[in-house]
């Protein structure tokens, strides 16, 4: 500490991003421990709100309900905690800009906020860190929205790896005690600022934003939105191994978009898992494996940022993908033929978030039975995923489009009729989605394009009228896209 800051006159800005919690803190920690007084700001980043393709975006609208919540319970902290503050500064502008010039303007030491690892934040970060140090003011991250990041899990050749399973056996090795060790925030709470007088959070509409659907859908926003979901799936847990395949289930955590916006910590998470997979919790150590899938993808996307714009496998982005406009429109407009398909993306364009066994059904289905680029899926979800990350979104479209690390191999094909059979198989994800195929029989409700004329009369279908015909035949699809990469490896092998 310095001698400013041993005489109480020095203070710190933490930069709160995708980390809306005080609870478990990594940045917020080392900043009250280390200063005697700490600002907390966050920027509605115009350089990413501009970019944005609708001005009603759920996204926009959780993080404003999770901002407003937030500046509460750091006003509620410092209270109980004596401080004469708390509370949250909000800007709304570029961000590397806000930051340097409210850091100046608060006079403090210090900027301290946690780590990202996307390509365009790393950037943004060394620019704000450079215009920190020009105005003598210190910039530092910390690890906290991953368990373990960078160069923590490498091969014994000292490389990053590639292939999932044995990333995970290294992982789980490396994931103790210490790892999952919350950071005591309020211990030092007492250090809390007070933002400067007159401080108001926008409201959504000066952001330029206008609400969505995102109350009536129910989600619960901030840090306790995050402990209500957990609570909630702490009991289902144990069955997490076998119920998570079914979208008709209530069978995952529902927590994505909480890890996304850091509304719970990672560590609280794994911590919980750990210790009921230690005990032999089957559905644990499933749950356990998926986190250890989203630190992967971090990994991989900051040794590898190319694979925002390529595939992993350079050979792979010779594949000569398909222009097909009409085909591209009904996969996004849900109007596919094939129920399942249609019922995902009618679950994406009605709440923004999808089932992650569908997300891979209907990635395969775009790449696969459509043969359209996966970037232009990977864009797509982008645009309408609540819990869009890159890392988890690249690696994910990579995986079922065959081009990524660890990914499913070309000839491994999704049926999306028998993937519906299979995961949903009284169709009650599909009439929830696609109400009207509500009195289709249940052997029928996976592809209706096989019924007679007589079964369609009986249901009131008209199959081209009330629900599209198949735009593609699967089998003839398959096919296409086994030449497709059977000629690529064929080249390559040449």
């Amino acid at each position: 500490m310095t001698d400013t800051a041993k005489a109480g006159t020095a203070c710190a800005l933490v930069w709160l991003r995708r980390d809306l919690r005080w609870d478990d803190h990594a940045a917020l920690y080392h900043a009250l421990r280390r200063y005697p007084r700490v600002h907390c700001v966050f920027i509605f980043d115009t350089d990413i709100l501009g970019a944005l393709h609708s001005r009603q975006d759920r996204r926009v609208e959780f993080i404003h309900a999770s901002v407003q919540a937030l500046d509460q319970e750091l006003r509620a902290l410092a209270q109980r905690s004596g401080a004469p503050g708390g509370g949250l500064i909000v800007r709304h502008g570029p961000a590397a800009q806000c930051i340097v010039q409210l850091a100046q303007s608060l006079g403090v030491q210090e900027v301290l906020a946690n780590r990202d690892y996307e390509p365009g934040a790393i950037a943004r970060d060394r620019q704000v860190a450079q215009a920190l140090q020009a105005a003598g003011i210190a910039f530092s991250d910390y690890k906290d929205q991953v368990l373990l990041e960078q160069n923590e899990v490498l091969t014994q050749q000292g490389q990053p790896y590639s292939v999932f399973t044995p990333y995970k056996r290294a992982w789980l090795q490396k994931l103790d005690a210490f790892q999952l060790k919350p950071y005591p925030v309020e211990r030092y709470a007492r250090h809390l600022a007070p933002p400067p007088a007159g401080e108001a959070l926008p409201t959504l509409q000066v952001l330029g934003f206008e609400a969505t659907n995102l109350r009536q859908m129910a989600l619960p926003t901030g840090m306790q939105g995050a402990q209500q979901l957990l609570q909630d799936f702490v009991p289902r847990m144990a069955a997490y191994k076998d119920a998570r395949d079914y979208p008709g289930r209530r069978g995952v955590s529902y927590l994505s978009v909480h890890l996304r916006f850091g509304t719970v910590s990672i560590r609280q998470l794994a911590a919980l898992a750990a210790a009921q997979a230690a005990q032999g919790c089957e559905g644990a150590q499933t749950w356990l494996s998926e986190l250890a899938w989203r630190d992967f993808y971090f990994m991989i996307l900051w040794h590898h940022p190319q694979v925002v714009t390529q595939s992993f496998r350079p050979e792979y982005d010779r594949v000569q993908w398909d222009d097909a406009p009409e085909l591209w429109r009904a996969w996004c407009e849900a109007r596919t033929g094939y129920p399942l398909v249609d019922a995902a993306m009618r679950q994406l364009l009605q709440t923004g978030y999808m089932h992650n066994r569908l997300r891979m059904v209907v990635a395969s289905f775009l790449t696969k039975d459509l043969g359209i680029d996966w970037r232009r899926g990977e864009r797509f979800f982008a645009q309408h995923l609540n819990d869009y990350d890159l890392a988890a979104n690249n690696g994910g479209w990579q995986w079922a489009a065959s081009t990524g690390c660890d990914a499913q191999p070309w000839f491994r094909i999704f049926n999306p009729v028998t993937q519906s059979q299979r995961f949903d198989p009284d169709g009650k994800f599909i009439r929830r989605y696609v109400p009207e195929l509500a009195r289709v029989p249940d052997k029928h409700i996976h592809f209706p394009a096989a019924m007679t004329p007589i079964e369609l009369q009986a249901c009131g279908l008209r199959l081209g009228q009330d629900y599209p015909l198949p735009v593609v035949d699967h089998a003839s699809a398959r096919e296409r896209t086994l030449m497709r990469f059977h000629f690529l490896s064929a080249k390559a092998g040449a």
